[in-house]
């Protein structure tokens, strides 16, 4: 029985790996729109999530609920107590759509969760950033930020390089940022299991947090929709606005976390700009 007035959705954090796919499509569904536990009917949330009424009320009762009306239940406490739950609507245009991606992204991480992490990021000896497909570029950026404020920041695959011989020295104290994002590779599962010793810090979307028990921190960013998923069909195209905010973030903790180490190194790399003119005049400063 699910009694915490918070339930709904960390139910549905702790319980997601062990749902079914059609259980995992209402899972990201609802995450991403939690007011419609109390808004919608479960005969509607079957038709947005392209399921039935039957497998919605069973989705509630793995989450811990005797059903949708409990859970309803919950969150309406939750507003009785004075608590905002802000609703969100299934018409939005592209741009904000944007904006709820990165929204519902923060929402569902804590800060003392990125306060770790950027402590992490600052006392590694070493760190490695992985990325397959669009999640390289993301990967490539962080390391460029990175780089601005500490030493020590490779980025894996190299191009037209295998893995195994960079993974193979990596230990229990390294740290590891691996991106994950929905049609990821087949290698992907692989190297994940190859890092289960290493203080490894997965970014991904929903569909990822069937990997949650396999990192010390997994970190879940909203995408938006591709033209597959039939739910909420916004965009025909993923959106990494929320995943590249993320990284951002993660850099501002990092600087902080660093001290004043960060900030010579940020004034010395600013003078060899100039020493070496790589950069417009105005673009140093």
């Amino acid at each position: 029985m699910a009694k915490n007035s918070n339930d709904v959705i960390k139910q549905i954090e702790k319980h997601y790996a062990s749902l079914s796919p059609s259980g995992q499509t209402i899972a990201q569904y609802l995450q991403r729109n939690p007011i419609a536990v109390v808004t919608q009917s479960t005969s509607h949330i079957a038709e947005q999530t392209n399921t039935s009424k039957a497998t919605v009320s069973r989705f509630f009762r793995q989450l811990g609920f005797e059903s949708h009306q409990e859970a309803k239940n919950t969150l309406l406490t939750l507003r009785e107590q004075g608590v905002p739950v802000s609703p969100s609507t299934t018409a939005v245009l592209q741009h904000e759509q944007e904006l709820n991606n990165i929204s519902q992204t923060f929402d569902n991480i804590d800060i003392a969760t990125l306060t770790a992490i950027a402590e992490k990021l600052a006392n590694a000896q070493q760190i490695t950033l992985i990325g397959f497909r669009n999640a390289y570029p993301l990967a490539l950026h962080f390391r460029q930020q990175l780089k601005q404020i500490r030493t020590s920041v490779r980025l894996l695959p190299q191009p037209g390089q295998t893995l195994g011989e960079d993974l193979v020295d990596l230990g229990e104290d390294d740290v590891v940022v691996l991106f994950g994002f929905r049609r990821r590779t087949r290698q992907f599962k692989h190297v994940l299991n190859t890092l289960s010793h290493c203080q490894t810090i997965l970014i991904t979307d929903p569909t990822g947090q069937v990997y949650r028990d396999n990192v010390k921190h997994l970190l879940v960013c909203h995408l938006g929709n591709h033209l597959s998923s039939q739910v909420d069909n916004y965009t025909p195209f993923d959106s990494y606005a929320a995943p590249m905010s993320l990284v951002s973030t993660l850099c501002n903790f990092t600087y902080s976390a660093l001290g004043s180490s960060a900030s010579e190194r940020v004034e010395a790399i600013t003078s060899l700009y100039g020493d070496l003119d790589e950069l417009e005049p105005s673009e140093r400063k």
